[in-house]
């Protein structure tokens, strides 16, 4: 059950639980521009922010990704990217780390256009494969909140 909005949006999903409402607050109250490459703690390890710089890649350098027990809510700071997105289904991963709460899998997907100022929502059914180049290669700047469902 993905999610893709432009954050001026963001009431109409804040109210899922309480720990999308706190991210929700994060992103909006938060001077995400000038905060650094990092890990930031809101709740422990129940809900935390990654931002990440880096530049956008080829398609065919990445792969899909699920998680088991978190949900990512991913907010673009500043560029463009693509992110290939599929439905978990019937899918094998190729990789599996559980301690580190990824899959990765070698499926087809399709592309969805993540701009600044929108964000995107993955559920664990939810493969996603950020980091994609629109056309060329760019710089991008990405705060990827992390909310542990159990």
């Amino acid at each position: 059950m993905m999610i893709v909005d432009k954050i001026s949006n963001y009431k109409l999903y804040s109210k899922i639980n309480e720990k999308f409402e706190t991210a929700f607050k994060y992103i909006t109250e938060t001077d995400l521009f000038n905060l650094p490459d990092g890990k930031y703690e809101i709740d422990g390890e129940n809900l935390f922010a990654l931002v990440q710089e880096y530049n956008t890649k080829n398609e065919s350098d990445l792969k899909p990704e699920s998680h088991f027990h978190y949900i990512d809510i991913q907010y673009m700071i500043s560029g463009s990217e693509n992110i290939g997105i599929a439905v978990l289904e019937n899918q094998k991963p190729v990789i599996v780390d559980a301690e580190n709460d990824y899959a990765f899998y070698e499926c087809a997907t399709h592309l969805l256009l993540l701009k600044q100022g929108m964000f995107a929502v993955f559920f664990p059914d939810d493969l996603h494969m950020p980091g994609i180049k629109i056309k060329q290669s760019e710089k991008v700047k990405k705060l990827v909140l992390k909310l542990r469902i159990n």
